[in-house]
């Protein structure tokens, strides 16, 4: 089924406040990657709010959904739908990366405000997914798992070990949702190692694959409906993003992959983001 005018609304919301928080979050920690969860915010907020089943009441329930976010230095956006799920303490975000924080730099598994897998070391993140999704199968468990990656998690070599474990397996419980942006921290994806067109690699490797694009809640929430009612094989949703979308200047940038602003460039941004009046002067107090 279709999104209603109020599942957009919510999930528009969802979205902008994500972006805000992880405006606000890198510059408080003066540190960071702003770009990631600017551009991944559509659909992570489609998949939190409409097909992820994780609550504070469930966090700790061995049949829920999970979650692994394998690009983990975008934390910052994933820490924000958490807070959004009533997950993590509002007040807790400006603690990014602070020490004793449990919102660290990456993301660091704890099931209390429910991480499932601490990542950062990319090309780990499809395996221990699948893990996951095949575990859930073997004790009869309706959950699905859910993995975000990346472009330029893509090169390397393990993530396509899983892909072709999870078609052999036919893991048809789990999806992975690729932020395709062709950013990486050294520059255009294209230029340090062009992983070409992943749609076409997943379906050889035997997934249902699509490529969306990344800012279209209707799209991804229709592909995301297409994956759940795939019964035999896994599915991939090539998401095709604009690094640091929102903000003009961050905009297909490659500086701003894992640059925090600074205040007068966090003003800017957060009032691009429709922030106004005395509620930037709050944020930014």
């Amino acid at each position: 089924m279709a999104l209603n005018d109020q599942q957009r609304d919510r999930i528009r919301a969802a979205a902008r406040q994500t972006r805000i928080d992880a405006i606000r979050m890198t510059t408080a920690a003066n540190s960071g990657h702003p770009g990631g969860p600017l551009g991944m915010a559509d659909f992570m907020a489609t998949l939190f709010l409409e097909h992820l089943n994780l609550t504070p009441e469930n966090r700790k329930a061995p049949d829920r959904d999970r979650f692994v976010l394998g690009n983990g230095h975008t934390c910052a956006g994933y820490y924000s739908l958490l807070a959004q799920k009533g997950l993590v303490d509002e007040d807790e975000l400006l603690r990014f990366r602070k020490l004793g924080s449990p919102l660290q730099g990456h993301p660091h598994r704890n099931h209390d405000i429910g991480i499932d897998f601490s990542t950062g070391s990319l090309g780990n993140s499809l395996s221990v997914a699948l893990g996951m999704a095949i575990a859930a199968r073997m004790n009869g468990w309706p959950a699905r798992v859910y993995s975000a990656s990346s472009d330029g998690e893509s090169q390397e070599g393990q993530i396509w070990e899983a892909a072709t474990a999870a078609a052999h397996y036919g893991a048809a419980n789990l999806t992975v949702l690729v932020d395709f942006n062709n950013i990486q921290i050294d520059g255009h994806m294209r230029d340090v190692m062009d992983v070409r067109d992943l749609r076409v690699k997943y379906e050889a490797f035997g997934w249902h694959a699509v490529d969306v694009d990344g800012h279209d809640i209707d799209a991804i929430d229709a592909a995301l409906v297409a994956a759940r009612e795939e019964t035999e094989r896994p599915s991939a949703l090539i998401c095709h993003t604009v690094l640091g979308k929102g903000v003009s200047f961050m905009e297909d940038q490659p500086g701003w992959h894992g640059v925090a602003p600074n205040d007068d460039q966090a003003r800017e941004a957060l009032t691009e983001l429709g922030v106004e009046g005395g509620e930037l002067e709050a944020m930014l107090a």
